[in-house]
């Protein structure tokens, strides 16, 4: 008796296309973006950085900012665990830190601003965990992150290519 598997062929579904290249059209404008970015991310924890923008990622469904940012996590030391649970935080808080929950809700917050501001609640609860500098710090890269996920959804870039610290 043979133990050779017979492979199984599955095909997925076909990758769509970017739209445009919007990086080599408007070339000052990336530049400046990868500026901001850089900028936003001094002061933060690396972890909880990119825990950031994979939550506001999730919440803007940009599917190219998840797969860099949770590559890059997973790359930088994060567990699996608590990336999976990212999206279900509100009853994964177990897997998280206060200081991580409050970033997470104020992410939720500045992300989803259907209600036209950040709740009082939401906003102390975030300064209680972070000093002014980090707070600052903390909302530049979560306005930063909605730009780019601005930019991958609009272009439909596609996940899927993307290595750890390629772009960073």
């Amino acid at each position: 008796m043979s133990t050779e598997q017979t492979a199984e062929t599955v095909e997925y579904a076909p990758e769509h296309p970017a739209r445009l290249a919007w990086a080599e059209h408007a070339p000052e404008v990336y530049r400046a973006m990868v500026r901001v970015d850089a900028a936003a991310r001094k002061g933060l924890d690396p972890k909880l950085y990119e825990l950031v923008k994979i939550r506001a990622s999730q919440l803007n469904h940009c599917a190219f900012c998840l797969d860099m940012h949770t590559k890059d996590a997973l790359a930088a030391g994060e567990s699996v665990e608590r990336v999976v649970q990212l999206a279900a935080w509100q009853e994964s808080r177990h897997f998280y830190t206060e200081k991580e929950l409050a970033a997470f809700e104020l992410t939720d917050a500045v992300t989803v601003l259907t209600d036209g501001f950040v709740p009082d609640e939401v906003y102390e609860r975030a300064a209680k965990h972070f000093d002014e500098a980090e707070l600052a710090q903390l909302v530049s890269a979560i306005a930063v992150i909605n730009a780019w996920n601005r930019f991958g959804v609009a272009f439909r870039m596609a996940p899927g290519h993307y290595t750890p610290g390629q772009h960073g």
